[in-house]
């Protein structure tokens, strides 16, 4: 295993990181130069934003037929923003669940998961699949943007506010013009294409170096990197006593995984489904159902313990199949 290769994975995801977050510190910004609603900011700009760097791995994964590599991506970083994100950050303090959380977005969460391996039983996520996955992408923001029209309350455009100065760094720089903001987007799209590129072109050639499939790389490398960004938007929530956003958040950004993510590259090109990946399917869903099943209110430390162990141990069974 060449060291340069392990160089260009990490380089590759410093820059999706740090590319996604101009990308939504600049869109935040120029939705309210345009006077835009914090909340439709939220569900929309910085929904959309923080898939970015998964989004930029997958698609040089789709253009360059490393298609293992999608999925692996896409399911890996599901199990990593329930394991590892949300059971780090229950280990530092109780997180709370909001009503309309448990009650609407983690059965959404679950829903598009067991859609997805609904449409892999024929061996293949096809184009078709793909559009169908857009379209469902497109009525789920409708849909959300209508749900939170609904709920009136004060307290809610409160915390959508704090969130959208907490959770993003740069957003703390004045961007007070038009130029500084498409500037920054700008900057953000060609650090992810040059991320992603560093990225998988790392990853392709670790896993061929090692005899590892592209599904583990992206499973243990790819999705860990590219889910930084929630980790740390976790840890700014917590900070700021804000801890449903950090697990609306991960549930969001799960959904909008596969339905965003999954459905672009799937209508790129087909993504060919081994028989290896229904069992991380499974995994993925069991993750999530936790979050369903058990804890209604808040998830307590013990379980935040009990997730990130059980993360780790699905990332070591992973690697020990291929040694």
């Amino acid at each position: 295993m060449d060291i340069l290769d392990i160089g260009s994975v990490l380089a590759g995801l410093v820059l999706l990181c740090i590319g996604g977050y101009a990308i939504v510190s600049g869109g935040v910004s120029l939705a309210k130069k345009l006077r835009i609603s914090s909340m439709i900011i939220g569900l929309t700009v910085v929904a959309y934003g923080t898939s970015t760097p998964e989004l930029a791995a997958s698609l040089l994964a789709a253009f360059n037929s490393h298609t293992e590599l999608i999925l692996g991506n896409i399911v890996g970083s599901n199990v990593s923003n329930v394991g590892m994100v949300i059971g780090i950050s229950a280990i530092f303090t109780q997180l709370l669940i909001s009503k309309i959380t448990v009650s609407r977005w983690i059965p959404i969460m679950i829903g598009v998961s067991l859609l997805v391996v609904a449409m892999s039983y024929d061996g293949e996520i096809s184009q078709i699949d793909g559009v169908l996955l857009i379209a469902a992408l497109i009525g789920f923001t409708a849909y959300t943007i209508r749900t939170v029209k609904k709920q009136k309350i004060q307290q809610n455009e409160t915390v959508e506010n704090e969130a959208l100065e907490g959770e993003y760094f740069l957003s703390k720089f004045k961007i007070e013009t038009y130029p500084q903001s498409f500037g920054l987007i700008a900057a953000g799209v060609i650090l992810l294409f040059l991320g992603g590129h560093l990225t998988v072109d790392g990853a392709v050639n670790i896993a061929e170096n090692l005899g590892l499939s592209h599904l583990v790389i992206g499973v243990v490398i790819v999705a860990i990197g590219t889910s930084l960004p929630e980790l740390i938007t976790s840890i700014i929530a917590i900070a700021k006593k804000q801890t449903d956003i950090g697990v609306g958040n991960i549930v969001g950004s799960n959904i909008y995984n596969i339905l965003l993510i999954l459905g672009v590259s799937s209508t790129i090109v087909g993504i060919p489904v081994s028989a290896d990946v229904f069992s991380n399917y499974y995994i993925m869903i069991a993750f999530s159902l936790v979050l369903f099943i058990g804890f209604r209110k808040s998830i307590p430390r013990f379980v935040g313990i009990g997730l990130t162990i059980a993360f780790v141990t699905y990332l070591v069974s992973l690697l020990l199949n291929f040694f």
